[in-house]
């Protein structure tokens, strides 16, 4: 079997893991993923024990352990440099409260282009007189040779959304990633729309730190998340709060009640981030979730849903729909958008074309999201081809009329 239909019958395989795919045709990934049985069946057995006065500590531990493997595997990092946290904008904030800032400081971001999780936490810096610098996207896309050039001595961190919620463009991670590390800026990426679903490698990348959620491409849970932070930069690195986990006990049995010397020091690189308990229920989801996307690949889940988005994005132009970027090309990944950037919100668009197609695509169980007045669609390795005919009929229908 030749590369390309191994990997269609992997995909395939795939979506008989998602019983959501039956009941609509599910191109909301931007908000969130679908859970696998799997992942159901995994926080159903830990609520059960729950329930039941099952819970074995110890092997919530290992689970929790081999989930942040998992993860480290999936982007290519050690896992002493993961960390878990709440969500992205805990991930974010812990970077931007580890570092020792002085006034005079500055942080460059793109701020149209950007979740507010990822803006006003610099902005909360103002207080120790540091700069935050604001640089405009160019029709949707990410100002990369503009944010490099406004870089000099006193830039400390470069942020960005490797893929933005809106149009969805991705961002040319390897060429910031390359300038940040030659001028020693901390790069740190928002991978909410990427990982899971494109292929991520952060040494490749020259990636300092990465802040996800387990929610969407991870396909697992609202309420988790994992951070990563290159080792050397995390262990120069001051936790704004600390706790027993993270905490270096000098003995790998040591319990979680276990109490040291007065003098301490941190466990090694992203680990001394880590708190109390964690959420056992998001680590479950996770760690099922993390073992289908590895035997998937991210890079055959790429090229799937990327192909898929392609189509989606060729066949609405040829219906003459205003696609955002144009021509699909290294510029979209898995998500699609169409319409006018900015001419909206997350409820409406002033293109009234757009509301119609909204309110067909929704009646008919095409389950999407609106952002910035634009029509979003994007995929994951459950959808296929099918999907897109689905879209692109019901589609006509409307620009028929």
């Amino acid at each position: 079997m030749d590369t390309v239909n191994a990997q269609t019958t992997s995909m395939a395989a795939a979506r008989s893991h998602f019983p959501g795919m039956k009941d609509c045709t599910y191109l909301d990934l931007g908000g969130r993923g679908l859970l696998s049985t799997e992942v159901r069946a995994a926080i159903e057995a830990h609520l059960d024990d729950a329930m039941r006065g099952r819970v074995d500590k110890d092997r919530l531990f290992a689970t929790t352990e081999e989930a942040r493997n998992r993860f480290a595997q999936l982007i290519n990092a050690d896992p002493d440099e993961i960390t878990y946290t709440k969500n992205i904008s805990e991930g974010l904030n812990i970077v931007a409260s580890s570092l020792d800032w002085k006034s005079g400081d500055n942080v460059i971001v793109c701020p149209q282009l950007e979740h507010p999780n990822n803006i006003y936490l610099w902005l909360n810096l103002q207080r120790f007189g540091v700069e935050t610098r604001f640089i405009d996207h160019r029709n949707g896309y990410m100002p990369v040779d503009e944010m490099i050039a406004a870089i000099d001595k006193r830039t400390r961190i470069l942020t960005v959304s490797s893929v933005s919620f809106s149009p969805g463009f991705r961002t040319d991670i390897d060429k910031l990633g390359r300038a940040c590390r030659e001028r020693g800026v901390l790069f740190l990426v928002d991978g909410a729309q990427s990982v899971g679903v494109l292929h991520t490698d952060v040494k490749a990348s020259n990636i300092d730190a990465l802040a996800v959620s387990t929610q969407k491409g991870l396909l697992a849970l609202y309420g988790m998340g994992y951070l990563y932070v290159r080792r050397p930069l995390a262990e120069k690195m001051h936790p704004p709060y600390v706790a027993r986990f993270g905490i270096d006990m000098g003995k790998a049995d040591a319990h979680e009640s276990d109490v040291g010397e007065r003098s301490f020091k941190f466990m090694p690189a992203a680990r001394r981030f880590d708190l109390g308990n964690y959420n056992f229920a998001g680590v479950c989801a996770a760690h099922a979730s993390l073992e289908l996307l590895l035997k998937l690949g991210t890079k055959n889940i790429e090229a799937h849903a990327v192909n898929l988005a392609h189509t989606l994005g060729n066949r609405f132009l040829e219906l003459g729909l205003p696609v955002c970027g144009g021509k699909p090309g290294p510029h979209i990944g898995e998500i699609v958008t169409v319409g006018s950037y900015g001419s909206g919100g997350d409820k409406a668009s002033s293109d009234e074309k757009m509301n119609k197609l909204y309110a067909h695509l929704s009646a008919n169980k095409v389950k999407l999201s609106m952002r910035r007045g634009v029509l979003r669609f994007s995929f994951h390795a459950y959808n296929n081809m099918d999907d897109v005919e689905r879209v692109i009929q019901l589609t006509k229908e409307v620009f028929s009329r």
